[in-house]
């Protein structure tokens, strides 16, 4: 049997996909590649997003701005001084993306219209905060990436 160009393309070619086949099945069954999905129900999410779009422009029209720093105890949120823990009810969601077993929820505790993430729960990086909460019979959401 004689060796030319074409056979040796052709085994080239061969070789370069059983490679992509063996990486693409490696990939899908290896559990160590696994990686998760931003939330389980995404679809049932996407359903209500007008409701958090409408919540966004509610949290707009506040006289002052949801902020946040980071200190010695945490993470400390400042709310606008009109909310109180009597007339603000909701929830603090952290999530970080590089980790789903991190992700976390705390209640809407106020104090002096503050909350303080505390220390234990957080480690350096990126996070993104979600704070769903409702006053005066509004709904309001705030949502922001944060470096801790």
């Amino acid at each position: 049997m004689k060796w030319n160009w074409g056979k040796g393309i052709v085994l080239g070619m061969l070789a370069f996909m059983g490679f992509i086949l063996y990486m693409v099945i490696t990939m899908s069954v290896d559990k160590n590649y696994s990686h998760d999905l931003v939330t389980e129900e995404y679809y049932a999410k996407e359903m209500v997003y007008q409701t958090e779009i409408d919540a966004e422009k509610n949290l707009n029209g506040l006289n002052e701005k949801i902020s946040g720093q980071k200190t010695e105890d945490g993470w400390l949120l400042k709310f606008p001084t009109e909310l109180t823990n009597e007339n603000a009810t909701g929830k603090i969601a952290l999530y970080r993306p590089s980790n789903q077993k991190l992700d976390f929820e705390i209640p809407m505790n106020l104090i002096n219209s503050q909350v303080v993430i505390p220390k234990k729960n957080l480690i350096e990086g990126r996070w993104n905060i979600t704070i769903d909460f409702q006053y005066g019979g509004k709904d309001y959401l705030y949502k922001k990436e944060i470096v801790y």
